[in-house]
């Protein structure tokens, strides 16, 4: 049985820059480099679609690069509250009242010189329509 791909030819631009780069795993910091600097390349130009298929795929071995070797720290739940409340375009008066957390309290957990309970996370989780796990390390 003969099996047909109706899909049109890849263009020669995917060859040509397999040809100059080409899509195997990322080995070290350098092909790294060399890499990132072939998707900025490519990504200030109009591509065809050979060129943007080779340019995601280049793009995914990037990204699996990075997670494996690049790891995220956690942010600390002050930094996760800050993001979220600055996000919402609230005072902190206006939150305090809406989460019945005093300022003081909240001030102190946004600057770090308090830890969040169980309760204030609760609370804020729901006002921010998050899981209440935001505000805990992975």
């Amino acid at each position: 049985m003969v099996v047909r791909n109706h899909q049109s030819a890849m263009p020669d631009s995917y060859f040509e820059l397999v040809k100059r780069f080409p899509l195997t795993h990322i080995r070290n910091r350098k092909h790294l480099g060399q890499a990132l600097e072939l998707v900025d390349e490519l990504l200030q130009q109009h591509l065809d679609r050979g060129a943007q298929e080779y340019v995601d795929a280049l793009s995914d071995l990037v990204a699996s690069f990075e997670d494996e070797h690049t790891p995220i720290p956690d942010a600390s739940e002050s930094d996760v509250l800050r993001e979220l409340w600055q996000a919402s375009g609230h005072t902190q008066m206006e939150l305090a009242k809406a989460v019945g957390i005093s300022q003081s309290t909240l001030s102190a957990i946004l600057s770090g010189d308090r830890e969040m309970t169980k309760g204030h996370m609760v609370v804020l989780a729901k006002f921010f329509n998050v899981p209440p796990a935001v505000f805990l390390p992975s």
